[in-house]
């Protein structure tokens, strides 16, 4: 039997960053996304975002790579989301996503980050809160991959 313990939270954001996710059937997109975190064997903990972006926090399968899960929540969602005609601005997801190593002691504090999305993006821009998790996890970047 293998053990582990491997949370990620993942923000990806929509094509060219517009707020194409409404705020009406943002829980069915929800849904939809945490059902295909179930269906690759990982559990996912909290999921929240705002119209033009989107944190998850998610414990990863062993078997599962992290790219092959978020392409799978990118692909899968994206084509539900244009076809429940939900979403009748959404055009897509931007290219790539942030993910950031969490140990369970801060599991919580992460939680709650997530849970007050809405509140917190009142406050910041999502460039802001974007680079400065970029920063906070000592991720090398090149800023002009970063809102295209």
């Amino acid at each position: 039997m293998s053990y582990r313990q491997i949370l990620y939270q993942v923000v990806f954001a929509t094509k060219y960053r517009r707020p194409t996710i409404n705020e009406t059937h943002c829980t069915d997109l929800y849904r939809y996304i945490w059902g295909v975190v179930k269906n690759r064997n990982c559990q996912l903990f909290r999921i929240n975002g705002v119209e033009d972006h989107i944190h998850l926090l998610s414990d990863l399968h062993p078997t599962v790579a992290l790219a092959s899960l978020v392409k799978d929540i990118k692909v899968g969602s994206s084509i539900w989301m244009k076809e429940s005609g939900l979403f009748p601005d959404f055009e897509g997801w931007s290219d790539g996503y942030g993910a950031f190593t969490y140990s369970i002691r801060e599991r919580e504090k992460v939680l709650n980050y997530i849970k007050k999305q809405k509140e917190h993006q009142r406050k910041i821009t999502f460039a802001d809160e974007y680079t400065a998790l970029l920063e906070e996890h000592r991720i090398i970047y090149d800023e002009k991959y970063l809102w295209h």
